[in-house]
This record gives C-alpha cells, sequence and structure tokens, in this order.
C-alpha cells in the first residue's frame, strides 16, 4: 500500500490509454524521485495546456489562438480542404510535406456503437467553409466508422454544394488503417492516387 498522494497519482496516470497499473506506478514513482523544479515544470505544462489550448476556430485543429498557423498562412490553398478524423492526422499529413491545402479536423467519426452521431462533430463549418472550395478531399480513416463518415459527408456536401468536388484518399491506406501510424510515403501515396467519391 502506497502513500495517499502516491495513490492518487497512480490513479490519475491510469487514466491514460495504455497505461495500465503497473506503468502507472512506474510513472508515479519515477515522479516522486525527480527534483522538486522538474516536477513543477511538469505540472505547469500539464496545467498550461488545458489553459491555453483551444480548436482552431475555422478549421477545428489544436491552437493557442484563434486560426491556427495553417488557416492563417496566406501561401497556402484555401480553395482545397483535406477532412481528417483529428489533430493527429493534420500532424501526421504534415510530416509528408506535400500537401499545401487546408484542413478541416471533424474531432471524430460518426459511430453507431459509440453513440457518436453527425451532430457531435465538427460539420455545420465544413459545410459552410465548402462554398468557397474547389476540392475537398475526405481522408478518414480507412475503417468501417471512417467510411460511414465519408459516405455521409459526401452525400451532404454533394446536396448543399452540388458542383462541388469531392475525392476520398486512395490506396495506401489498408483496410482498418489509421493515419497516424501510416509513414510518409504511404500517405504521399494515397493522397496522390486519391479518387471522386461516387
Amino acid at each position: 500500500m502506497y502513500p495517499q498522494s502516491l495513490e492518487k497519482l497512480i490513479s490519475c496516470f491510469r487514466i491514460l490509454p495504455g497505461v495500465g497499473e503497473k506503468t502507472a506506478e512506474r510513472y508515479a514513482l519515477l515522479i516522486s524521485e525527480k527534483p522538486q523544479e522538474e516536477v513543477q515544470e511538469f505540472a505547469q505544462a500539464l496545467l498550461d495546456v488545458k489553459q491555453n489550448v483551444h480548436f482552431c476556430k475555422i478549421c477545428g485543429n489544436l491552437t493557442e489562438h484563434e486560426e491556427c498557423e495553417i488557416c492563417s498562412d496566406s501561401e497556402r490553398n484555401h480553395r482545397q480542404i483535406l477532412v481528417v478524423q483529428s489533430p493527429k492526422d493534420v500532424i501526421a499529413m504534415e510530416k509528408m510535406g506535400e500537401y499545401k491545402g487546408v484542413y478541416h479536423v471533424l474531432n471524430g467519426l460518426i459511430s453507431s456503437t459509440k453513440g457518436i452521431m453527425p451532430e457531435d462533430l465538427n460539420i455545420a463549418s465544413l459545410l459552410e467553409r465548402a462554398g468557397d472550395a474547389d476540392e475537398v478531399i475526405l481522408a478518414t480513416n480507412a475503417t468501417v466508422d471512417g467510411e460511414t463518415t465519408a459516405m455521409y459527408l459526401d452525400k451532404l456536401l454533394h446536396a448543399k454544394h452540388p458542383g462541388i468536388l469531392v475525392t476520398r484518399i486512395a490506396h495506401g491506406l489498408p483496410a482498418g488503417g489509421m493515419l497516424d501510424y501510416a509513414d510518409e510515403m504511404t500517405l504521399s501515396h494515397a493522397l496522390t492516387e486519391r479518387r471522386k467519391m461516387q
């Protein structure tokens, strides 16, 4: 039995995905051995994230400003919007270094099993933005939820903007594959070989 404050810290680490009892114990014990300044810096970093980081008012990506760096970059092609599930996917695509358009982050996928409905996602602002776009690229994961979301968005976009070009990233991402786990070459191929939604 650990002291109460250590037990509480172990419980806090356990809320993180993929962190079990043993790993949480190891993290908590490591923190207890660190110098006071390092622990304070760690705690301050956690507080700073909660206080300063929020969603971009345009695309839904994470930022410390009203608009993220990508949305405020006049060099990007603002008429090409790549739709992704999460901010992690934006990072994955940016590492590739080839995509020069802008993004739209849904912050989730439609999932009846998880109770996530279209109104829970960042969709309304996408429909607004799409009015000024030449192309919307749907880059949701190649999973059942990702495909369901892509088909739903395709129908919505064509209903609101009949002439819009809606494409889907192509092969290169395996079925069930996640964007943030794919390497740069796979992402590059998937983006280059995107196809028009049927």
